[in-house]
Parts: structure tokens; sequence; C-alpha cells
């Protein structure tokens, strides 16, 4: 038998257990990200060219894809932060449904606002 505890359904479905799963996964994707980011940056070391030679490959679409994606993981993950730290130290109570859709539609701004300003 299991120790783990029996969770219902309706736990997982609630829209706090979503805003939880996004703020996790936009965590750990940006974690991936740095190694990635520190890469590019260390090119810039050996000289121009070598800094030259990898900001080329940020020419192909898949790239200009990733950093709008980047944008709404970091929106995403700084909303979702701010909404716990709002529940941990606000003098209110509850999930407030409110404050997850607001992160949400803080995220899609963010990432329209990025495409509206990119190249």
């Amino acid at each position: 038998m299991s120790s783990r505890p029996h969770l219902d359904y309706r736990a997982k479905s609630h829209l706090s257990y979503f805003a939880y799963a996004c703020h996790r996964i936009s965590g750990l994707l940006l974690a991936c990200f740095i190694p990635i980011h520190f890469l590019m940056l260390s090119q810039s070391l050996r000289g121009a060219q070598g800094f030259e030679a990898s900001l080329k490959l940020t020419d192909f679409w898949v790239f200009k894809f990733g950093e709008w994606v980047l944008v709404i993981l970091l929106a995403i993950h700084l909303a979702g932060g701010i909404r716990l730290l709002m529940i941990e130290f606000g003098p209110w109570r509850g999930l407030r449904k409110g404050w997850i859709q607001a992160s949400i539609l803080f995220a899609i701004f963010c990432g329209l606002l990025f495409l509206y300003f990119a190249d």
C-alpha cells in the first residue's frame, strides 16, 4: 500500500492547481534555459567572431519563437510568484480566482507586447 494520501480529482481540476502547475512548469523550463543562455554568452569570451557566429543562429524562426515562449514563461512565473506572495503575506483569505485570471491575462499581454515590438 502506498503511504501517499489519495487526492480527490476535484483538487486537481481547480483553477488554483492550474496556476500552481503553470508556475512550477515555467520555473523548470526557465531553469533549463539558463545553461543555454550562459553557453551563448560564453561565446563572447572567445572573441567577436565566435559571438557573431552564435548570434547568427538566433535569426532562425525557431529561436524567434523560443524568445516569445521565454517572454511568456517569464510573465507566467512572475505573475504566479507575485500571486503566491500575496496569498502568503496578505491579510486576505482564500485562493482568489481573479488573481489567477489576472496572471493569465498578464502573461498573454506580455507575449503580445513582445510580438508587437519584435523585429
